[in-house]
């Protein structure tokens, strides 16, 4: 079993920046992937970005790259979402999510693979 408690979420101006936390308990994490994912009203959820806990590699949605970034805490069991130049189209509930299994070229960017999820935190860009 693992646990996922999230945190950092709140409003904020466009152009701002937020970091988001998420704390796992319950298990180590050195063969999972985490990921964090998105959802806004009347839409998907969609990929945000995601690391491999054992090499620390990350992948990101394209478009997020060059505004936030992954990071892992190996001591505390934390990944971490720190999100600059904020936009209003960034405003969702995001969800830190782990994953266990192993599967073919981009499996991380779905849902669907991930097998635990924190609650989500509401992030909120005003223009």
């Amino acid at each position: 079993q693992v646990q996922l408690v999230e945190s950092g979420g709140g409003l904020v101006q466009a152009g701002g920046s937020l970091r988001l936390s998420c704390a796992a308990s319950g298990r180590t994490l050195d063969t999972y992937t985490m990921g964090w994912f998105r959802q806004a009203p009347g839409k998907e959820r969609e990929f945000v970005s995601a690391i491999r806990w054992s090499s620390g590699g990350t992948y990101s949605a394209d478009s997020v790259k060059g505004r936030f970034t992954i990071s892992r805490d190996n001591a505390k069991n934390t990944v971490s979402l720190q999100m600059n130049s904020l936009k209003p189209e960034d405003t969702a509930v995001y969800y830190c999510a782990a994953s266990t299994g192993r599967y073919g070229s981009g499996w991380y960017l779905t849902s669907q693979k991930y097998d635990y999820w924190g609650q989500g935190t509401q992030v909120t860009v005003s223009s």
